[in-house]
Order: C-alpha cells, then structure tokens, then sequence
C-alpha cells in the first residue's frame, strides 16, 4: 500500500473535511500490509488520524482512515448515537464504536451499512439508504444521499476538488504529511 493511494482515496479526511474514508487495496500478506499500517500510523502519528485494517478478505483488505476526534464529535449527535444501539454498537466510546465495527466487518455476512456515521456522511443519508435498502435515493455520488441533493452535490464537488488539489500537490512532490490539515 503506498502513500500514493492513501492520497488517493483519503484526501478529504486528510484535509479535514471529513470524519473518515474507507478504501480497499490488494494484500498478498496481511501482516506485510499490517508493518505499512505501522508504518503509516507513525507519520500520521500526533497529526489526529488513525489508519487501521478493517478486513482482509480474498487478496484485498478493507483499510478506515479517520479522525478520531472528530468521529468522538459526531457521535455526540443522539440520533447517529440512537442508530447506532440499535444496531447493538456499545456506545460509550468511539473506540469501542470502531471496536464492534471491526467485529461487524470480520464476524457478519450483511455488510453493516451504518458504517456511513463512521465515514462523516449525513446521518439522513446513512438513514435513508438503510431503510431503503440503497433504493429511492436523490443524487449519488461518494455515498447516495437521501435529503437535498443540491447540498450533497455541493459536498460531492467539495471533495473531488479536495482529491484532485492533494493528488496534485503530492505528485508535485509534498509529503504527505503537510497535506494533513490540523
């Protein structure tokens, strides 16, 4: 796993615009990916994100990049604290939040589609495309959005500019390091 395609794929969570981004990558070795993990981890050390492998599964693994801070800050909000039980996460802390959803990701057949609350997507989104089992949505884009769709657009705009200025810049030579936004 390069820090090309951590770029790539997480841009917005680096900038801080986003809670956190889930991306895939190929893995021969889950504990070569898990030493680049460790790797990673170390640079983004005292920077507020976290990297962790959620999953390997069939050559690939399942990484989540976020802010840990920030994910302790949306789980402030009742209703994402409310979805959450209800799909039986123990929400006394965020750890313990990441903590079920690994075991979720790892243990379940059904991919847990609350993993939205953890991404930073609107809480009506995460909501919506649950019940309706990803149907009937107004616009798609990173997610499908289920309330105004000129607001998720705009915030679908906001994140490819973020990609394509951090792919940019990281191709021009920046660390990736200094695009991580405080």
């Amino acid at each position: 796993m390069s820090e090309e395609l951590v770029v790539r794929q997480c841009a917005p969570t680096l900038a801080g615009i986003k809670t956190g981004s889930l991306f895939s990558c190929p893995c021969d070795s889950p504990e070569e990916l898990r030493q680049e993990v460790r790797r990673i981890n170390r640079l983004l050390a005292g920077k507020g994100l976290c990297l962790l492998p959620l999953r390997f599964d069939g050559g690939r693994a399942l990484l989540y990049l976020y802010r840990p801070s920030r994910l302790r800050q949306d789980l402030e909000d009742a209703e994402a604290v409310r979805l959450l039980e209800e799909s039986g996460y123990p929400c006394h802390s965020a750890g313990q939040c990441v903590a079920c959803l690994i075991r979720r990701l790892r243990e379940s057949e059904e991919f847990p589609h609350e993993i939205g609350v953890f991404l930073g997507y609107p809480l009506e989104d995460v909501v919506g495309f649950i019940r309706n089992r990803g149907r009937n949505y107004t616009c798609c884009g990173y997610w499908k959005a289920y309330g105004d769709p000129e607001a998720a657009q705009k915030r679908f705009d906001q994140y490819r500019r973020c990609t394509a200025a951090c792919c940019e810049q990281f191709r021009k030579g920046t660390a990736i390091t200094q695009l991580i936004a405080a």
